[in-house]
């Protein structure tokens, strides 16, 4: 293939890798001179796609002795630097010989597997991305590619010769822990003998115990696939029935799990894990975002008698490095994370979830923009394994699949046990007029008060922050607006301040009119979360009120203001849970 920027691009295949569109030249490596009158022995090329947002992959020549398969990360030169890239295949042998450069060497990581090499090929066809840069997603952890770092342990050596002469109390005890225990470092095995780390070394030295090297790795505890699990309704244990036979099918399936809220879905598609860890599969379960999976970690705890790996931005690097590896050797699991999960080296991957498959936070708008939910369907497909879409609230496009029998679909249509879905009623404001100077209708007043009487919680929700979102003067109808953007100040009377929303700009409550000069005219108009609470409080003045929003979070010292104002010994407790808007 010709280099620079005018070759042509071809089509990228959803089952094959794509060819490459430019080789990857930099400038010619020095070498020695060959004799003219004998030609030049051809060497083996490859192609090298870079973490970069590059169009193709780059023309690399194996050295005489370097064993370069595809897969493999490799340290290739590109420019004044060296940079780690992935063997793509075979070199285009449309370049010159003497304009190629050498790979330099491969880590001593396991091969990036071929289906996750045609999913990144998928992947850039699909969204028109950069193959380099859907790369950069798969090679997330650069330093899990380097060799993994090892220690020294020691343990007793199986001859000790005469040495046994040599025995004093310290060295006896240490033999005794490792009669015991297994080999450890001398650090530790100095602490637990209760002896210093030199009498480890001096006994090493005259033989009494030898040192090993031995790899440093984080144990991840495996969660155990025929632990029995709850026992389920008759409408669960045929759509979970129904999930297990895909996954013990070993073939390419996506179901969409539709149901209820409180249908029991996840322990539905727990059925369907515990076969894909009973049949030494991997297993992928996408959450839409980090705060989601505390309670989910619980129950999958409780099912299964261990914690399945996380993989989201929380990890530290370490964290990300130990994870990576274990995934990609196959001592972990199951996953559990975010859409970036979506990229990570499964060494055998049997079955994907996607929980809560609707929600817009699987979407990515930067960067490579794509649908984490719709890609996991691809993955599924080039690793043969089913898939499960579940929801209470499917997304459009599920349903379409659904209905062109792209994707199958099994509906939990009650909720498990004695639960009973909530009512809904709208009310009319128009037939049900609120007080006046009140913002909560009848109907509602009365719900929270048989809600109060037995003993059970309210949530009142208004996505509006603040006391009032217009302020106007009575005397000439004028609107106090941002002197920046122009935008309604929304009054904060707890904090006695008023506020835009569009840029921040704040200001205290003013008391002449800047427009006509009137003195105290000022009105706030409509409701905002701080006027629903004070009401709340004159109706209900036994009743604990809590206030959350991303405003009483930010100022602790706010609850105070209501009672200090109404003059009344409430009780106000310090918001304890993220704002609901």
């Amino acid at each position: 293939m010709a280099s620079g920027s005018d070759a042509p691009a071809t089509t990228i295949s959803s089952d094959s890798p794509s060819q490459p569109q430019a080789e990857g030249i930099a400038s010619p490596r020095p070498g020695p001179v060959e004799n003219p009158g004998q030609p030049s022995p051809l060497r083996r090329t490859v192609r090298v796609l870079l973490p970069l947002p590059l169009a193709d992959a780059y023309d690399y020549s194996v050295p005489d002795g370097l064993d370069v398969a595809a897969g493999h990360f490799v340290v290739v030169p590109l420019g004044k630097r060296e940079t780690v890239g992935v063997v793509w295949g075979e070199g285009s042998g449309e370049v010159a010989p003497e304009k190629l450069r050498d790979v330099e060497h491969v880590l001593p990581a396991l091969p990036m597997a071929d289906a996750l090499r045609r999913f990144v090929d998928w992947v850039s066809a699909y969204t028109l991305a950069p193959p380099g840069a859907v790369l950069r997603m798969a090679m997330s952890v650069p330093s899990a590619l380097e060799a993994p770092k090892t220690e020294i342990v020691y343990r007793a050596a199986a001859t000790t010769g005469d040495s046994a002469l040599k025995l004093t109390a310290a060295r006896r005890r240490v033999l005794e822990q490792l009669k015991e225990g297994p080999a450890l470092p001398a650090a530790e095995l100095a602490h637990i003998a209760g002896v210093g780390t030199s009498v480890i070394k001096t006994m090493a030295a005259v033989g009494l115990v030898e040192g090993i090297e031995r790899t440093m790795r984080r144990s991840f505890a495996r969660p155990d696939g025929r632990r029995q699990g709850p026992a389920l309704s008759p409408e669960q244990a045929v759509a979970a029935q129904g999930l297990v036979d895909k996954v013990l099918a070993h073939a390419f399936s996506a179901t969409l799990l539709d149901g209820v809220p409180g249908a029991g879905k996840t322990e539905v598609y727990f059925e369907a894990i515990a076969a894909a860890l009973a049949a030494g599969r991997q297993v992928l379960v996408l959450l839409p975002e980090i705060a989601l999976t505390a309670q989910w970690l619980k129950r999958f705890e409780d099912r299964f008698g261990a914690l399945p790996a996380s993989w989201h931005s929380g990890l530290t690097s370490l964290e990300r490095r130990e994870t990576w590896r274990a995934i990609a050797e196959g001592r972990v699991g199951v996953v559990v994370g975010a859409r970036s999960a979506l990229f990570l080296p499964f060494a055998t991957l049997g079955l994907i979830v996607v929980d809560e498959e609707h929600d817009s936070s699987f979407k990515q708008d930067e960067g490579v923009t794509y649908n984490a939910r719709d890609m996991a369907v691809v993955r599924a497909r080039l690793v043969s394994a089913p898939i499960v879409l579940a929801s209470a609230t499917p997304s459009l496009e599920s349903v379409v699949n659904v209905s062109a029998g792209r994707y199958g679909a099994l509906h939990l249509p009650a909720r498990h046990g004695s639960q009973e879905l909530a009512t809904l009623s709208a009310v009319d404001l128009r037939r049900q007029v609120p007080a006046r100077g009140r913002w909560l209708s009848p109907p509602v007043v009365e719900a929270m008060t048989r809600t109060l009487a037995a003993g059970e919680q309210v949530l009142l929700f208004l996505n509006r922050r603040g006391y009032a979102p217009l302020t106007l003067c009575r005397a000439c109808g004028h609107g106090i607006e941002c002197p920046q953007c122009s935008a309604w100040l929304v009054e904060h009377r707890f904090r006695r301040t008023l506020i835009c929303h569009h840029c921040g700009y704040a200001e205290p409550p003013a008391h002449a009119c800047k427009h006509c000069g009137a003195v105290d005219q000022f009105v706030a108009c409509g409701p905002g979360v701080e006027r629903l609470a004070e009401e709340a409080l004159d109706l209900f003045p036994q009743a604990r009120l809590e206030l959350f929003t991303s405003d009483s979070l930010m100022n602790t010292r706010w609850p105070a203001a209501p009672a200090a104002r109404t003059g009344r010994a409430r009780r106000w407790c310090r918001p304890i849970c993220p704002s609901i808007r």
